[in-house]
């Protein structure tokens, strides 16, 4: 079977390789592909987030890519499964990203803390709802909190 998806957005910022940290201070404009009319933005700026979702073609494929790893190289923290990271090399280069809208125009829009590259395509864009967030407490994994610590 076959999958097909085409980007529906690029991603325009001043960052040409994937950097781990200070992606708070990056601020990008998801603009259009050419034949994804204007209406599609319709509505948007209602919300003051939305997902990104980007297929990080500038990343490495697993496989053949480890499966699995300490993050970031660091031996401090756990060799865990590509599934339990939110590293850029995935089995199928799918990122997803949170960010805040700062802005919408005709056919782009602009926000903060998207860690894709520039002319990076995007596959789909999500408002965020109040319903759409986990509720309750998260349980996360603390090498996760220490890894954070600069990204953002």
């Amino acid at each position: 079977m076959e999958y097909h998806v085409r980007p529906i957005a690029y991603i325009r910022n001043e960052r040409s390789e994937p950097l781990d940290d200070n992606w708070a201070d990056v601020t990008s404009t998801v603009e259009l592909a050419q034949d994804v009319p204007s209406e599609a933005l319709m509505g948007l700026s209602a919300f003051s987030h939305a997902e990104i979702v980007f297929f990080a073609d500038w990343a490495e494929e697993v496989p053949p890519g480890a499966w699995h790893r300490h993050p970031r190289g660091n031996e401090q923290w756990p060799d865990v499964g590509v599934f339990a990271q939110r590293n850029k090399d995935r089995p199928n280069r799918i990122l997803l990203t949170s960010v805040a809208i700062d802005a919408i125009g005709e056919r782009s829009f602009t926000v903060r803390g998207l860690d894709g590259i520039d002319g990076t395509p995007v596959l789909d864009i999500k408002p965020v709802f109040r319903w759409s967030v986990p509720s309750g407490e998260l349980r996360v994994a603390p090498w996760s909190e220490e890894l954070a610590e600069g990204y953002f």
